[in-house]
């Protein structure tokens, strides 16, 4: 049995529901677990049992008692792949919207981990065994352009280069309302949420540096179409600079409006292109990934109603 002890404090957790706490603190559980958890008094604070709900208070102390089991092998699966390339030594692939890079609490099953291993059984040992091949990934409600690694020398080289900076970015996004310049950096640091630690944001206790520069290219009467270029690779990096610009991606539900839009059922961010030097022949490759037909079928909307 595993014992985990947590003590409160005006930056780390105070305010936060216990269930909702613990699921950020220890990945291995969903918050659904550690509500089970918590019923089956395996959690406590200060020497008490309290309820999922209870709100943590300053110097409050945690216990948690708990067995992290061992996972499943991940298993291949017959997952449909769009590539936009592929050789002995890489693949680059389509992303659709929806679909998770790799394997999180308690998802284990129709990630593109599993579907790299049905389609290319040589990535099984390419890294951590639920991110065989993976050398950089999108968010899951994030569409595009994504090169995996079908080899080691390959994938230790591409690893490198986005370490390096030395891969080129190019997203798509629309945001609501208009940038304050035609084109414009982004600088912010970027860090867990000092009260909200599964989201990310400028406001935090550990700031790493973080880059985005955008270029509008098309204004609609509530929107704008951005170019967006990310230099670093922090998570979140386009959604939380946008959104802390006063300018957040349209349907992105956690960093701007939690509110359903029938018009915006899904986050309008797709990585649009991918530039990286090929892993064996040094040569320069881009590779394009087309908007999304639900993705250009918003644009066709905005434009019909817009007057410009």
């Amino acid at each position: 049995m595993t014992k985990k002890e947590f003590h409160i404090a005006e930056d780390f957790g105070k305010g936060v529901r216990l269930d909702v706490f613990l699921s950020r603190q220890v990945r291995d559980f969903a918050r659904s677990e550690w509500q089970r958890f918590i019923d089956k008094k395996q959690v406590w604070v200060n020497g008490e049992l309290r309820k999922p709900s209870y709100r943590l208070r300053d110097r409050d102390r945690v216990q948690a008692f708990f067995e992290i089991p061992e996972p499943a092998p991940m298993a291949a699966e017959n997952i449909a792949l769009d590539l936009l390339y592929s050789d002995e030594h890489l693949a680059v692939v389509n992303k659709p919207s929806g679909l998770i890079v790799h394997p999180g609490a308690g998802k284990r099953t129709g990630t593109l981990v599993n579907a790299l291993l049905f389609h290319f059984p040589e990535v099984s040992g390419l890294g951590p065994e639920d991110r065989v091949g993976i050398v950089h990934r999108l968010d899951r409600a994030t569409s595009g352009a994504m090169v995996v690694a079908r080899s080691l020398a390959p994938y230790n080289e591409l690893k490198r280069q986005f370490k390096s900076r030395e891969v080129k970015k190019i997203y798509n996004a629309l945001v609501w309302g208009k940038m304050p310049h035609p084109e414009g950096t982004l600088d912010w640091p970027i860090g867990r949420h000092i009260h909200h630690g599964q989201k990310y944001s400028i406001v935090t206790n550990k700031p790493r540096v973080a880059i985005t520069d955008y270029t509008v290219l098309r204004e609609f009467a509530a929107h704008s179409l951005l170019e967006v270029r990310p230099h670093t690779g922090r998570t979140h990096q386009i959604r939380v600079h946008l959104s802390a610009a006063g300018h957040p991606v349209v349907g992105d539900r956690t960093y701007g409006t939690r509110k359903p839009q029938a018009e915006f059922p899904r986050l309008f961010l797709h990585a649009r292109r991918l530039g990286f030097r090929h892993p064996v022949t040094g040569d320069w490759r881009e590779f394009e990934a087309p908007l999304p037909a639900d993705l250009a079928a918003i644009l066709s909307a905005l434009e019909s109603e817009s007057p410009n």
